[in-house]
């Protein structure tokens, strides 16, 4: 017998959860507070396990149509000297298969086709006790201010500023250079997105206004000051980096609430796994929920907290731990020490 599921968030990691119970036979309800999709053009990558959950989830052909393999990252100081290799090529070694990059609109696309079920806009949870009472299950993919987390799991885990804030943006040209280049407190990434494009970003102090973004920036290498002078502020996306702390005890609650995406482990974006460990999160609970049934909601939510919640945190702390050491003003000692990191 089909269960009954509402999934709060339109996000990655609810519609990949929505997607995942429809396979497996639930009739699922789709509730967002927004009015539409968040569509900003900013650039997901796609770790090749991630890649692999979309596979699993049917989506993976539809997803690689507009991705691009994401090679040759080199990490920089701000004269353009060359400290050390993302690991990409070691990535691509061990999986078979490359590092993807993709424009989250087109991400969202792949996985909207995917559903046979609409989504509900303008949709306020703000009674999220009732909707369990509702529904056999309730999946919380509503962000790092979930309502359903503090709702249902308390407010001991909230949101926590990290200091710094990214600036994000899109150049309607390719430069040919990519990874970042990390300066003193601040750095600058850029990546492919589509062809005749650019993903950039820029990580810096709080304080900084749009107005000041260039000024950080001036004298650092080509072609970044040549990338914020050739696209619009008015353009540019403000994200400032917040994480979740502390991390949860449980991702699940009396045996039909489950939290995945940021909702169970915000994490500021240095690792660039926030959309990877949502994809994740949804294909094993979704795994989980269709191995156990209806019937056995408790064992199938028991067993995608067993999987998911350790590997998850794990990512969490990590990319935490690297926003500090990439953040630093220390930069002289960070840098002797990425030298050291073999190629």
């Amino acid at each position: 017998m089909a269960g009954s599921a509402v999934v709060v968030g339109a996000g990655v990691g609810g519609l990949a959860t929505a997607i995942g119970l429809r396979r497996a036979g639930w009739h699922v309800k789709i509730l967002e507070r927004r009015a539409e999709l968040e569509r900003y053009g900013t650039a997901f990558g796609i770790h090749p396990t991630a890649q692999a959950a979309l596979d699993r989830l049917g989506v993976g052909d539809a997803f690689r149509v507009r991705a691009l393999p994401y090679r040759d990252g080199r990490i920089r100081t701000p004269d353009g000297k060359v400290m050390a290799s993302l690991p990409l090529e070691r990535i691509e070694r061990r999986a078979g298969r490359p590092e993807l990059l993709i424009s989250r609109p087109y991400l969202l696309d792949a996985l909207l086709a995917a559903l046979d079920v609409p989504v509900a806009f303008d949709e306020n949870v703000s009674d999220a006790a009732a909707l369990a009472e509702e529904h056999d299950l309730v999946v919380g993919a509503d962000g790092i201010n979930s309502g359903v987390r503090t709702a249902l799991f308390g407010t001991r885990s909230g949101v926590r500023h990290v200091g710094t804030v990214t600036w994000i943006g899109v150049a309607d040209f390719e430069t040919g250079v990519h990874g970042e280049t990390w300066g003193r407190g601040r750095f600058f990434g850029m990546t492919p997105i589509e062809p005749g494009r650019t993903n950039w970003y820029a990580a810096v102090p709080e304080a900084t206004t749009a107005a000041d973004l260039r000024d950080h920036f001036a004298g650092w290498h080509d072609p970044i000051p040549r990338i914020l002078a050739g696209t619009d502020p008015a353009s540019w996306i403000r994200y400032e980096m917040r994480h979740l702390f502390p991390a949860l005890p449980t991702f699940v609650r009396a045996g039909k609430v489950a939290l995945v995406g940021d909702a169970a482990h915000a994490m500021t974006p240095n690792l660039g796994q926030g959309a990877c460990t949502a994809i994740l999160d949804a294909e094993a609970l979704t795994r989980a929920i269709g191995r156990h049934g209806a019937a056995d909601l408790t064992s199938a939510l028991r067993a995608y907290d067993s999987e998911r919640r350790r590997s998850a945190q794990r990512v969490a702390f990590g990319s935490r731990t690297l926003h500090r050491f990439v953040s630093t003003e220390r930069s002289r000692l960070r840098d002797s020490l990425v030298r050291l990191v073999p190629a």
